[in-house]
C-alpha cells in the first residue's frame, strides 16, 4: 500500500468573505470557497439556475428531428449503455418521449455480445425489434464513436440521432444530430454532463419544440422536472464532475426523494439497500442505488435495470429490486475472488524478486475473469499501488477486453491514445476518458500492450511513480464539531470534483477496541472535547496521540443523534 501524503487544500479568504456576506454559514462558506466557488449565484441550486438547453449545440435541431418522427407517428428506439447512467438516460428518455405522444421502446447490447455502443451488430438487432424496424434510434449515454454502427443503420434507412457525453474520437458518426456537450464547437458551460444530463436536456428541448408548434400551452406538456430523481442517480453514479449546474441536478433530484415523490423503482431500491429516501444524499446514489443498478449490465442484462426504472407498478418494482440486489451479492463473491486472485498474481511476483508495484502502471489479466467485473477489480488495485490500472479477461475467440481506472496525474484515454500511435493496430478498440475506459486486445498481445502502456504514461506524465495525496480542509473549528453542523454537512451534495469535506486534527486517543473483527472504535480527545470514532477496515492499535484525516458524520442510536469521527487516514 503506497502511504499517502496529507494536505489542506487552499481557501480564497475574499470568496469566504462574499459567501458569509451573502448569509451562508461560516463552515460551508470556507468549505466552498476552498472548491472553487466564488460568488454566492454558484450556491444557488434551483431550477431557474439551471443552464438553458438552447446553448446545448443541436438541441434544437435534434428536438425538430423528435418533434417531426412523434407528428408522423414514427416508431423510435432508445440505444442505451449498460451501466446505470445508460440505464437512467434510457428511462428519462422512455418516460418523457413516451409521455409528450411518442411511439418509442428500447434495446440495450449485451456486454458480452455485441460490446459497447451502436454497432452494426446492434443494428442488425433493431431491424429485428419485436416492434417492427425503427424509423429513427436515438442513442443514450453512447454513440459518439459509433462511426460504423450509424453508418449501418443509414444504409438500413434508419436514422439517427446521437447524444453522448464521452469525448469523440477523429470522427464524427454522420448522424441526423449530434447532442454532446464534448464535440467540437459546442460552447455549453458545462462539459460535464453525464449521458442522462444531455437526454433531459434534449426532453426539454423537444418540449419546448412542441410547445411552439401549438401542441402544448405555453407553459404545457408533461413535468420534466418528476424525472430529476432520475438524472441526479446516473449523474452520481457515472462519477461525473460536480460542477455548478450538475450539483443544481443532483439537489434537485435530491429534493424529490427526499419529499418521498420518486419513481416506484428507486424506492424499491433505497428499500433493499435499507435506506431512507427522506434522508437521501448523494452517498446513497453512488454506494447503494447505482451499484445495483450496474451489477444487471455487469452479470447479466441491464433490461431488468431499465424496466425496475421504468415501472408504475409498485411490486412490480420491488420484485425487479430484489433481483437486482441479488444480482449484486453475486457480483461482490465474484469481484472478491477476482480480486483476492489479482493480488496474489502480484504478490508471487514479488516473491520471485520483481516488485510488484514497479512500473508506472499495473496491467493485470486471468483466464477465469468475468469481463463484467474487470473495471471494479481495477479500481481496486489502482486503490492499493496508486498507478493508472488495466484488468483485463477472456472476451471470446481471440480477444481479451479490459477496463481501467487512473489516478489524477494520468489522463487515461490519452495514454490509450499515445498506445495506439506509436503501435498502430496492437489496441483493437477502445474509449472512455481521464478517469476510466475500456479496450479491447488480441489475446496474444497482453505482454506487449503491457510494456507499450507503461512506456505511454512514463512518457505522458514524465514520471515512473505516483505519490496518492489525502486533501483535507484543515482544522475544524471546535464550534462546530456536533451532530447540527454534520446534518448540514450531509444534506450537501459533494462527490467528484466536489469531495466531501475532510478535516485534519491532532487528538489524544482515550479507548480503542476492534469491533466486528475489522474495524476500530474509538474515543478521541481534542482539547476538551471528547468523541466517538471510527476506522473502518484498519484492526491495527493507534499510538496515544494521531493526527487524523476524518469526516464528520451524524450517528442515530436509540432515537439519539450524536456526532461521530469516521477516520479515513491517521499518522
Amino acid at each position: 500500500m503506497v502511504s499517502p501524503r496529507l494536505t489542506v487544500r487552499p481557501s480564497d479568504a475574499n470568496a469566504r468573505r462574499a459567501l458569509e456576506a451573502a448569509g451562508i454559514h461560516p463552515l460551508l462558506s470556507r468549505l466552498w470557497a476552498a472548491r472553487g466557488i466564488t460568488h454566492p449565484d454558484q450556491t444557488r441550486l434551483a431550477w431557474p439556475a439551471m443552464l438553458p438547453p438552447s446553448q446545448l449545440t443541436q438541441t434544437g435541431h435534434a428536438a425538430t428531428v423528435l418533434a417531426d418522427a412523434i407528428e408522423q407517428n414514427k416508431r423510435l428506439l432508445i440505444v442505451a449503455d449498460y451501466d446505470c447512467d445508460g440505464a437512467t438516460a434510457c428511462a428519462v428518455g422512455l418516460r418523457a418521449l413516451a409521455a409528450m405522444g411518442a411511439n418509442v421502446d428500447f434495446l440495450v447490447p449485451n456486454r458480452f455480445e455485441t460490446g459497447y455502443g451502436l454497432s452494426p451488430a446492434v443494428v442488425e438487432l433493431a431491424l429485428q425489434h419485436a416492434n417492427g424496424k425503427p424509423d429513427l434510434i436515438i442513442t443514450v449515454d453512447n454513440g459518439i464513436a459509433s462511426v460504423d454502427g450509424v453508418a449501418a443503420a443509414n444504409a438500413a434507412g434508419i436514422g439517427v440521432v446521437v447524444t453522448d457525453h464521452h469525448l469523440p474520437g477523429d470522427q464524427l458518426p454522420e448522424a441526423l444530430a449530434i447532442v454532446n456537450p464534448n464535440q467540437s464547437g459546442c460552447g455549453f458551460p458545462s462539459k460535464n454532463l453525464a449521458g442522462v444530463g444531455v437526454i433531459f436536456y434534449l426532453m426539454l428541448a423537444l418540449r419546448a419544440e412542441l410547445r411552439a408548434r401549438g401542441v402544448y400551452a405555453p407553459d404545457g406538456g408533461p413535468r420534466l422536472d418528476a424525472l430529476s430523481d432520475l438524472v441526479a442517480l446516473g449523474t452520481v453514479a457515472d462519477v461525473v464532475k460536480l460542477d455548478a449546474n450538475n450539483r443544481l441536478l443532483v439537489t434537485q433530484g435530491l429534493a424529490r426523494m427526499r419529499s418521498g415523490r420518486l419513481q416506484p423503482g428507486l424506492r424499491a431500491l433505497f428499500a433493499v439497500a435499507a435506506r431512507e429516501p427522506r434522508e437521501a444524499n448523494s452517498f446513497d446514489l453512488g454506494f447503494a442505488l447505482g451499484p445495483r443498478i450496474n451489477a444487471a449490465g455487469r452479470l447479466a442484462d441491464m433490461s431488468l435495470g431499465i424496466a425496475c426504472l421504468t415501472t408504475d407498478d409498485e411490486a412490480q418494482a420491488l420484485d425487479m429490486a430484489r433481483q437486482l440486489d441479488q444480482i449484486n451479492r453475486e457480483r461482490r463473491g465474484i469481484e472478491a475472488e477476482m480480486r483476492d486472485q489479482a493480488m496474489a498474481a502480484m504478490a508471487a511476483k514479488a516473491a520471485n524478486g520483481a516488485d510488484a508495484a514497479a512500473g508506472a502502471s499495473v496491467c493485470v489479466y486471468d483466464e477465469s475473469w468475468h469481463q463484467g467485473v474487470v473495471g471494479l477489480v481495477a479500481s481496486r488495485l489502482k486503490e492499493k499501488f496508486w498507478r493508472p490500472t488495466l484488468a483485463f479477461a477472456p472476451a471470446g475467440d481471440d480477444e481479451i477486453r479490459g477496463s481501467g481506472r487512473s489516478i489524477p496525474d494520468v489522463h487515461l484515454r490519452d495514454a490509450l491514445d499515445l498506445v495506439s500511435k506509436r503501435h498502430p493496430g496492437l489496441i483493437r478498440k477502445f474509449g472512455g476518458h481521464a478517469m476510466a475506459a475500456g479496450l479491447t486486445l488480441g489475446r496474444d498481445d497482453f505482454a506487449a500492450f503491457s510494456r507499450a502502456f507503461d512506456a505511454a504514461v512514463r512518457e505522458l506524465t514524465g514520471r515512473e511513480a505516483f505519490e496518492p495525496l489525502i486533501e483535507t480542509d484543515g482544522s475544524l473549528e471546535s464550534g462546530y464539531a456536533n451532530a447540527e453542523v454534520a446534518g448540514l454537512l450531509q444534506q450537501q451534495v459533494w462527490g467528484s470534483g466536489f469531495s466531501a469535506p475532510l478535516f485534519l486534527d491532532e487528538f489524544s486517543v482515550q479507548n480503542q477496541r476492534l469491533v466486528g473483527g475489522k474495524h476500530m472504535k474509538l474515543s478521541l480527545q481534542r482539547d476538551r472535547q471528547r468523541f466517538d470514532a471510527i476506522w473502518f477496515n484498519h484492526d491495527q492499535s493507534l499510538p496515544d496521540r494521531i493526527q487524523a484525516a476524518y469526516r464528520l458524520e451524524q450517528n442515530v442510536w436509540n432515537g439519539m443523534i450524536n456526532v461521530q469521527l469516521v477516520i479515513e487516514h491517521a499518522e
